[in-house]
């Protein structure tokens, strides 16, 4: 993925006033352009993750392909309460977690999702204040999230793939709702009955077109269908992806305005990126680079792990099959057909097979 080079603050202001000048002597309505540029500019939330980190991480890829870790956040400050319950008071973990490997051509996306529970071994970090989060042999993989925020879920993963996060993208619950309303909500089909009475999810079997809140309920949905298992979650996920993703390539964007505004005010509002894409013009460039990509061009799988040996209730990799994953992300190759052969069922399209085990509870 090319560099976005950053130019002098002084300078910046300068190219900003003079396009928007330049515009509104050429274009009918150019103010109401420039005003939609700061708008949007100013409701991105960033953080400098190179900074943060440093510059001992994996080596970028020169071949053109890129890594972003996307992360759900399970937050539940302000809307986030509302919609998901609970109380975490000020803190927040990793409650989705998603590596997309972009490849050389930018044709094709590979996805890995880490189970939360996963034990790693955590490296020490610094929280945003600068106060340090002590590393630690075993812990949970969502606890570097809340141990050191971004730039600590960013370490973490690069030491457990080997392969250097180029970007990162954040979303919380309330969030993800209000992107999924954006673009039109989502169409999911069950061959099961689902109901949760801790998602507040209740589907009957057949396709149904979900809004906002009833998508979220969906992605978090694990009591209520197949065996209760974290690792069933991450296939409603998956399905989840690949639907938002037909959908968001019917909506017409471009062709219209008033909705590209919209979901363009939406998006903005509802995310965190690290600081190279934390500005209109870097979001603009992503999204051109992934708009071949669609749901025939991605290879989703979870990371293959089995039961931890020292607590029933938590997972580790599973080994070589993890290791063949993460080596053919390194390779720019597609995901290892053995692996993808392996994956788990998806509890929202056929009836479980098999009870539950240890390590799936979690």
């Amino acid at each position: 993925m090319a560099e976005y080079k950053r130019v002098p603050t002084s300078r910046r202001k300068v190219l900003r006033v003079a396009a928007c000048a330049f515009a509104a002597l050429v274009v009918l309505g150019a103010g109401a352009a420039c005003y939609a540029y700061f708008r949007l500019n100013g409701n991105i939330k960033s953080v400098d993750i190179n900074a943060r980190l440093g510059d001992a991480r994996p080596p970028a890829a020169t071949n053109g392909s890129f890594n972003i870790l996307v992360l759900g956040s399970d937050s539940r400050a302000g809307a986030n309460g509302d919609l998901a319950g609970g109380d975490t008071g000020d803190s927040a973990r990793s409650d989705t977690a998603m590596v997309v490997h972009v490849n050389q051509d930018h044709s094709r996306a590979e996805i890995v999702s880490i189970p939360r529970d996963t034990l790693v071994a955590r490296p020490d970090c610094t929280d945003a204040k600068g106060k340090p989060a002590p590393g630690a042999k075993r812990a949970m993989y969502n606890s570097a999230f809340e141990a050191g925020g971004a730039a600590c879920a960013v370490k973490t993963t690069e030491q457990l793939t080997g392969l250097r996060m180029d970007h990162f993208v954040q979303v919380d619950f309330a969030g993800f709702a209000r992107v999924v309303d954006a673009i039109g909500g989502a169409t999911v089909t069950t061959t099961v009955v689902i109901h949760d009475k801790d998602s507040g999810l209740d589907l009957p079997a057949g396709e149904h077109h979900l809004d906002g809140t009833q998508a979220l309920a969906f992605v978090r949905t694990r009591h209520g269908v197949g065996d209760g298992s974290d690792l069933g979650r991450i296939e409603l996920q998956k399905q989840m992806v690949k639907s938002l993703l037909q959908q968001a390539g019917g909506t017409g964007l471009f062709s219209d305005p008033v909705k590209l505004w919209s979901i363009g005010d939406t998006v903005t509002r509802s995310i965190t990126t690290d600081s190279a894409l934390g500005s209109v013009n870097a979001l603009v460039g992503l999204v051109q680079e992934l708009k071949g990509i669609g749901p025939d061009q991605l290879g989703m799988v979870t990371l293959p792990v089995v039961t931890a040996p020292s607590d029933p209730d938590r997972v580790v990799e599973q080994q070589p099959q993890a290791d063949q994953v993460w080596a053919a992300l390194k390779a720019d190759r597609a995901l290892p057909q053995a692996v993808v052969a392996a994956q788990p069922q998806n509890p929202a399209q056929a009836a479980p097979t098999a009870a539950p085990t240890a390590a799936a509870k979690r």
